[in-house]
């Protein structure tokens, strides 16, 4: 079976920082990219950024303007995000997902594109940030 899990959501002050983490098993990691998106109260799920794992490949969404990092660890097939300098409207249910090969990353715009092109996705973890 496919998993990917969340982890290293919590609560963080205003210019604070927390590194996420999604372990994926049940797939063949360099074959697929692996995307972070994000979903706050009320909103639609937006994609944050991606790579792609076959050549490292990055994707950022415009919106994080330098604040966030995507990296990972292949050995391990961890993907992590590191947010830093958090603002309160990072305050979201972040997931992440993969999708096979590198066109559906390739072709998002920066963040991944929409939600639906992405085949399998973590339970996500909750990241809130006080003002």
């Amino acid at each position: 079976d496919v998993r990917l899990v969340e982890s290293g959501g919590g609560l963080a002050q205003a210019g604070g920082s927390l590194t996420l983490s999604c372990v994926v098993s049940g797939i063949t990691f360099y074959d697929y990219a692996v995307g972070w998106f994000r979903q706050a109260p009320g909103k639609e799920r937006e994609g944050v950024s991606c790579i792609v794992n076959e050549d490292a490949t990055i994707y950022y969404a415009d919106f994080v303007k330098g604040r966030f990092t995507i990296s990972t660890n292949n050995a391990e097939s961890t993907v992590y995000l590191h947010l830093n300098n958090l603002e309160p409207e990072d305050t979201a249910v972040y997931y992440c997902a993969a999708t096979w090969g590198r066109t559906v990353a390739e072709n998002g715009g920066g963040g991944g594109g929409s939600s639906v092109d992405w085949d399998y996705w973590g339970q996500g973890t909750q990241v809130t940030v006080a003002s």
